[in-house]
């Protein structure tokens, strides 16, 4: 095969979604499939492990801004430390690979390898929290965690082993609890919509789909071009059920002796599953300057009489914009004409293109190409780290007006069950319904199309309104909420496992986010 059809990209994202994906995760060089015999496992190269970096020094500033201490704990949980969870979780049943030897020795007691740390962390948290003083604790790890799941797995979305972050924070007040849940999501939006230029909706997940022994559990959600929905992140409004399990408890000012409430919360690397899913299209990977491994790629076209004032030329660019912090190729091979390195660059999703020729040169020009539509401008050579950022603008607006406008034509209504089967049927997307609460209702569409209730959205933001008196579109009885239903790259099955019964919270109204407007979002 010769190097021009390896760089293609075969499939089609419209017609042919996963295998589109696949390829376009392989062609640009972010991942490799795992070893035989160990299917759902990938190889993150690094260009598909710098994306995961932009993410987490994003978000990680974030959290440090607001209080919360990096740590990190064993990979390996013993198992008696699981079973303290069942005290919060009937048939509590996590998808674990579990560790039964040491060397050449069987060990005493079964070791989980990492699902999840609230078994771990939360012991912890009740040895070094004493006094109200210690309040609030706020600690998080990034670090990777396997859960041996039977189903299909893809590159980022859903495989056995993966990276993420998990937040656990301690507090004296449910309150403070409440407010440090949406602290978190708020964080995870902003993840989103100023640094991948992705909108999202936020609200919270039903109360029969939220994190087992939490009071709340709340998310945002992106919809992906082909009309499913992507859990992007959640944050979990714990009350004081791990906290009575795992005994976290202060004195108060009094010295009256108090249970603490309780956080969790999480981003994993599928957020780059929705990151490709998103922006990328049939000539390959289509990235945010933001994320961008190389922001710039410069190509200069010469013939042999102008190779040496091109290349200066060229080369002197790269210069100043790689000191102005400019993540910049200058692809200057001898071996590979323009052609060739256009179509290579733009499978790889460099954002912005340099072209530079003779004709540039004598003009003191740039040629400057977006890859997200080709678009192509003439500038200035004068000022051109300035007329750069300028242009990262532009094609992250592009970019985030586009996923903007699949989010707004991707919401649609229905009032009873034939409506959201057949809305979901024809379109995907979102299914807004009016909804009782009750579980029950939700089976009928499970089982039809296999979609679910993605979210409830914040009163604030989409409110019934009791004065109508709604019906639930499933039941006909009095609607308590608007429903989100969509289709998902793995529908959760019924679970089995009953949750400790907590409210319901509802937070504030969801505020508008912006997209970056300042260079210093350019240089993560």
């Amino acid at each position: 095969m010769s190097d021009s059809q390896d760089l293609g990209i075969t499939e089609s994202k419209e017609h042919s979604t996963g295998d589109w994906y696949a390829e376009v995760v392989r062609k640009a060089n972010l991942a490799s499939y795992g070893p035989d015999g160990m299917s759902g496992f990938i190889i993150t190269r690094p260009r598909g492990y710098s994306l995961w970096e932009r993410i987490e020094s994003f978000l990680d500033s974030r959290f440090k801004d607001t209080g919360v201490q990096n740590t990190y704990f064993p990979v390996f949980i013993p198992e008696s430390y699981l079973e303290r969870e069942k005290e919060i979780v009937e048939g509590f049943d996590p998808e674990v690979a579990w560790v039964t030897e040491g060397g050449f020795d069987e060990l005493d007691e079964r070791l989980a390898v990492r699902p999840t740390s609230e078994s771990i962390i939360n012991p912890y948290l009740s040895q070094w929290i004493r006094s109200h003083r210690d309040l609030p604790m706020r600690v998080n790890q990034w670090c990777g965690v396997v859960r041996w799941e039977a189903t299909e797995t893809k590159p980022f979305f859903r495989t056995k082993e993966f990276l993420w972050q998990e937040g656990h924070t301690a507090h004296a007040s449910d309150d403070a609890a409440w407010e440090e849940t949406l602290t978190r999501l708020d964080q995870y939006e902003a993840t989103y919509e100023d640094l991948l230029a992705m909108p999202v909706l936020r609200g919270c997940k039903p109360e029969h789909d939220k994190f087992p022994g939490a009071d709340t559990t709340t998310t945002v959600e992106a919809l992906m071009p082909d009309g499913k929905s992507v859990q992007g992140a959640t944050s979990h409004h714990l009350g004081q059920s791990f906290a009575e399990a795992f005994d976290i408890t202060f004195a108060d000012e009094d010295e009256a002796e108090q249970l603490a409430h309780t956080t969790s919360w999480g981003l994993s690397w599928r957020s780059l599953g929705a990151l490709i899913m998103t922006h990328s299209d049939d000539q390959g990977l289509v990235l945010p300057p933001t994320v961008a491994p190389e922001q710039v790629v410069i190509v200069p076209i010469w013939q042999s009489d102008t190779k040496a004032e091109v290349l200066e030329y060229a080369s002197e660019l790269a210069s100043e914009l790689d000191t102005a912090g400019i993540r910049v190729e200058l692809d200057d091979r001898d071996g590979r004409n323009p052609g060739f390195k256009f179509n290579e660059w733009e499978l790889k999703g460099v954002p912005l293109r340099v072209e530079i020729g003779p004709n540039e040169v004598a003009d003191n020009e740039l040629t400057l190409v977006h890859r997200p539509d080709g678009e192509s401008q003439v500038v200035n050579r004068e000022g051109a780290t300035e007329t750069v950022y300028d242009h990262f603008d532009q094609v992250y607006a592009k970019l985030y007006a586009s996923a903007e406008q699949t989010l707004a034509e991707g919401v649609r209504d229905a009032d009873s069950r034939e409506e959201i089967l057949g809305t979901l049927g024809r379109h995907g997307g979102y299914v807004k319904a009016p909804w009782c609460g009750d579980e029950a209702c939700e089976e009928p569409i499970k089982d039809a199309i296999a979609a679910e209730i993605v979210m409830v959205p914040f009163n604030e933001d989409d409110p019934i309104d009791a004065t109508d008196d709604a019906e639930c579109a499933l039941c006909e009885t009095t609607a308590e909420s608007t429903a989100y239903f969509a289709k998902t790259y793995w529908l959760t099955p019924p679970q089995p496992r009953h949750t400790v019964e907590g409210s319901q919270r509802r937070p504030p109204e969801n505020s508008a986010a912006s997209v970056p407007s300042h260079w210093s979002d350019y240089r993560l």
